[in-house]
């Protein structure tokens, strides 16, 4: 196996180990998930569990950009339900900055040809051509605010322009937020029994998500075509 595969293969496997230990922490619960106050008491219990549940979390927002093709907005989700949308929103965001900076130092150790078979590449000539029009950072900070975009993928090829780590973190950890907020938010007003605000919020989130799946090309069609003419 090449280095790469290793890499996102341990990460997968530590994602999972998460995952099961999360399971095992909860176990108790789950025979009455669906009694009253079913999942009050399983978040009861995470809540309980201190800094381990914090660190869990934490953990699975880590290796979830780092491993690049899990989908962030379950582990979004899963921090609003237990810890609200503030305190769940600032733990994901932590979880961002940190796994940035990893990546970013990974990528600047081993180079182009690790990213390479990492993640695709195919908008590594746009973000070189971004960084000769000299607007690569108003590029970062809207590219990672526009959901839908593959903000991990982008996470390990803005690294190989010339940007600094401090102005590449603050940009795309704030663009993030917007996003972020609104996952957290949503998923506590669906605990508190607020479902018609709760999905109205997910449906607005996941159709300009899907908007930004469908049009990703034609956006970095656009912003570059745009930051070229304004040089």
């Amino acid at each position: 196996m090449e280095k790469a595969d290793i890499f996102k293969f341990a990460g997968l496997l530590a994602f999972f180990a998460l995952l099961v230990l999360t399971c095992v922490l909860i176990w108790p619960f789950l025979s009455d998930i669906f009694e009253p106050g079913g999942i009050e008491r399983i978040i009861a219990q995470v809540r309980s569990a201190g800094v381990v549940g914090f660190l869990i979390l934490l953990g699975m927002q880590f290796l979830q950009i780092v491993v690049a093709f899990i989908p962030g907005e379950v582990v979004q989700v899963a921090a609003g339900v237990l810890y609200g949308p503030w305190l769940g929103a600032l733990i994901i965001l932590v979880g961002c900055i940190i796994s940035s900076a990893f990546i970013f130092m990974l990528v600047h150790k081993l180079g182009a040809p690790f990213v390479q078979s990492v993640v695709p590449t195919k908008y590594l000539d746009k973000f070189r051509a971004f960084e000769k029009s000299g607007r690569l950072n108003i590029v970062v900070f809207i590219l990672f605010l526009i959901p839908g975009l593959p903000k991990d993928v982008f996470t390990y090829l803005v690294p190989l322009t010339d940007i600094k780590m401090s102005t590449f973190l603050l940009l795309s950890n704030i663009g993030r937020i917007p996003g972020i907020l609104m996952s957290t938010y949503a998923a506590d007003k669906f605990i508190e029994g607020n479902y018609t605000e709760s999905i109205v919020m997910f449906l607005v989130v996941g159709g300009i998500g899907l908007l930004g799946i469908i049009f990703q090309k034609r956006i970095m069609s656009f912003l570059e075509k745009h930051t070229h003419r304004s040089k």
